[in-house]
């Protein structure tokens, strides 16, 4: 079980903004949209690429390479040619600072 992770300041990270942190050695992408803040793993499911780079459409995150799309929410497909779902963390606001823990082996 990961335990959290700070991310960064909570007044430090922008709408439409997001930061790229290590949890448990898993690269993690941090969006804040509408006030709120999201993680999912910061890899492209189509061929392992990074994917925080790409644009941010609405809540949708644009591979930068081929063009899949993801919703930063839940880390479900939106297009091809990525198929299989990126997944996500849980976020949470301690002591004025976003953090994020890596859940998937509780």
């Amino acid at each position: 079980m990961s335990g959290w992770v700070d991310a960064i300041n909570g007044e430090a990270l922008a709408e439409g903004e997001h930061v790229v942190v290590d949890v448990d050695g898993t690269d993690v992408a941090v969006f804040k949209i509408d006030g709120l803040c999201y993680a999912i793993e910061d890899v492209c499911t189509h061929d392992g690429a990074e994917i925080a780079s790409g644009v941010l459409d609405g809540d949708e995150i644009v591979c930068p390479r081929h063009g899949a799309r993801f919703c930063v929410k839940t880390g479900a497909v939106k297009s091809a040619p990525a198929y299989e779902a990126i997944a996500c963390f849980p976020v949470r606001m301690e002591n004025g600072k976003i953090q994020v823990r890596d859940d998937r082996w509780d």
